[in-house]
């Protein structure tokens, strides 16, 4: 496959031919930076583990040049980080036994910009050659903007594929913003109890984020694990760990949708909700 970016990074854990590789894919995910497929995504890498039928991708948009840096990394240049983050990166996908790890290598400000065609044009290419069943990508609602810009270019490539080639489901998923807000009748609740090791290897290999200054591992788990205890008030909790996400796919199954007005319409019906509790206790 060709690429935009000359550092285009294509990495198949078992060795197998790259096109090959990408077309055993059923989950894909699609994110803004290093370390959001492990975050974000783990349910489609719990389902593909060990499986022969089921193979997980992951596609990394941005060079990882501006995260954070502490410790052994503080005099890291960006030059350097983006380095230790590719290699971060392969490190996760041999430990969760992907199809094939894709880092894009595009600057966050190419992210950002709605015009940069490039990345829509290899995120396409990426989807016809995978034909994935299943995409993850960031929440609309999240509040980090390489993030938001990531599922918005994702979103973009996916409307731009024949019907046949969509995929079957799209789920916005959680990394600056938990989504434990949505209205239970909103929330897909995806399990990832699956493996709780594995979990937390992939989380914990990105050693420049952990010892840097951000403890993903601890934060990833508890979130995991509050969402399945808080999930529903007056039943037992049927997972030990659960991701909530947004459906998108009616995002790509009509490509005209809106895709602001479909984001702030959870919000609206969190507001509903609100209202109607408080008015029915007698506070509005």
């Amino acid at each position: 496959m060709q690429f935009h970016r000359s550092n285009t990074d294509f990495f198949v854990p078992d060795g197998i031919d790259q096109a090959a590789a990408l077309a055993r894919t059923t989950h894909l995910c699609i994110c803004a930076h290093q370390d959001d497929i492990e975050i974000m995504a783990y349910h489609g890498v719990a389902e593909c583990f060990g499986r022969a039928d089921k193979w997980f991708t992951g596609v990394v948009s941005s060079d990882g040049a501006g995260s954070p840096r502490a410790g052994i990394y503080a005099n890291y240049t960006d030059e350097q980080m983006k380095q230790v983050r590719v290699v971060e990166q392969r490190k996760a996908a041999f430990v969760g036994d992907y199809a094939c790890q894709i880092q894009l290598g595009y600057a966050t400000s190419e992210v950002k910009n709605a015009r940069e065609t490039g990345l829509v044009e290899d995120l396409t290419e990426i989807l016809r050659a995978g034909r994935p069943e299943y995409v993850y990508v960031h929440n609309l609602a999240d509040r980090h903007d390489t993030h938001v810009a990531a599922a918005l270019r994702a979103i973009a490539a996916m409307r731009g594929l024949a019907g046949e080639w969509r995929p079957k489901k799209v789920y916005g998923c959680e990394v600056w913003r938990a989504l434990d807000w949505l209205q239970d009748e909103d929330k897909v609740a995806l399990g990832v109890s699956a493996r709780s090791n594995i979990a937390a290897a992939l989380v914990g290999v990105f050693d420049s984020q952990v010892s840097g200054g951000k403890r993903y591992d601890l934060a990833t788990a508890g979130r995991r694990l509050a969402n399945a205890t808080y999930l529903a008030s007056h039943g037992t909790d049927q997972e030990s760990a659960l991701s909530l996400a947004m459906d998108l796919t009616p995002l790509i199954e009509d490509p005209k949708a809106p895709i602001g007005a479909y984001a702030l319409a959870y919000v609206d019906r969190l507001r509903g909700d609100i209202e109607k509790r408080l008015a029915a206790m007698g506070a509005v």
